[in-house]
């Protein structure tokens, strides 16, 4: 089996079987499928080159980032490459869009790198669940759950997102806050999205509101630009509107800066509720309130259980860590 025989039986040139096995972006997901679908049937694996081979280390963990702007990785991923160090191995840090799928990109890792093992910072379940059965070392989630998905190599540390979301939203109605819009990542392709969605909209089911993506809920990449662009179509979408819960610190940032643009004040006449911790907010004016999640916690027994996985000594294991309300200066009673 060649790359010529794949691009016959799949109906795809050369050149697109090419991109698709080197995770070249701008390949439609249909030709990824097509592709994917007889890379696995005929268990292909792409020959590469002896010198690549040999450069190669086997002390290697990859480590796949989702979103070169997303701050709460960042944060993450200086405490996971010094604990991957300390314990003796070596980090190999790949970035992808938040679009992109991190299971082929994965498989690729593995096929030119052979890592020892993988953490992923961001997710889709969907690729997981059509493609993870290609990766044979042991992975784990960080920031969103394998739980559900049973695979005997796969593992997680998360916050519950969900339980968190609401949490924040609720903060908001409690504080007499009745127009709320929320600003987050794309529901489709995001798990950490669709879970703080989730968890926003049953409280504003509990409080009898209305939560309609396109109007009170409007979607984009975790950064300061989209959450700026975000909060621009809020405040044209709902005259109203008293308090914005962002999924995601960076889209707080952006969402300030867009409230201020118009002329308002943040919290005066918008409050402003975030979701990450980052560093940053707390030297912001106003000072960002938001969710915490424990991001020590989460990067080191990430690696943990990575390494104990390579290592022999543990199963798969999932977890979920706490997290909790930071008060700031950017949310006020009504």
């Amino acid at each position: 089996m060649t790359i010529k025989d794949i691009a016959k039986e799949s109906g795809y040139s050369v050149g697109t079987v090419s991109r698709v096995l080197n995770g070249v972006p701008g390949v439609s997901e249909k030709a990824k499928e097509a592709v994917m679908k007889i890379v696995d049937k005929y268990h292909f694996q792409l020959n590469s080159n002896a010198k690549l081979l040999k450069q190669q280390s086997s002390e290697g963990i990859a480590i796949i980032i989702k979103g070169a702007q997303n701050m709460l990785f960042a944060s993450l991923l200086e405490p996971i490459q010094l604990l991957i160090e300390k314990r003796g191995y070596a980090s190999m840090m790949f970035y992808i869009g938040e679009d992109d799928n991190e299971v082929q990109q994965a498989y690729q890792i593995c096929l030119e790198r052979r890592p020892l093992g993988i953490l992923f910072l961001g997710s889709n379940k969907e690729y997981f669940k059509k493609y993870f059965h290609l990766i044979k070392v042991p992975c784990v989630l960080v920031t969103n759950s394998a739980e559900e998905l049973m695979m005997d190599n796969l593992s997680s540390v998360c916050t519950d997102d969900k339980t968190a979301a609401k949490t924040a939203v609720e903060q908001l109605f409690s504080l007499g806050h009745t127009d709320i819009g929320v600003i987050g990542g794309n529901i489709h392709k995001s798990n950490t999205t669709y879970n703080r969605y989730i968890g926003a909209k049953e409280a504003f089911d509990e409080h009898g509101k209305e939560f309609v993506e396109g109007k009170n809920f409007i979607p984009g990449y975790f950064s300061i630009s989209a959450g700026y662009y975000a909060m621009e179509k809020l405040l044209d979408m709902m005259p109203d509107i008293t308090a914005v819960f962002a999924m995601a610190d960076v889209m707080a940032i952006g969402a300030i800066r867009a409230i201020c643009d118009r002329g308002l004040r943040v919290p005066e006449d918008i409050s402003v509720m975030g979701f990450d911790g980052i560093d940053v907010g707390r030297y912001m004016v106003p000072r960002l309130t938001t969710i915490r999640q424990h991001r020590e916690v989460v990067a080191s027994k990430s690696v943990d259980i990575l390494l104990e996985c390579i290592e022999g000594s543990n199963q798969r294991v999932c977890e979920v860590e706490s997290f909790h309300v930071v008060p700031g200066e950017s949310v006020r009673a009504r």
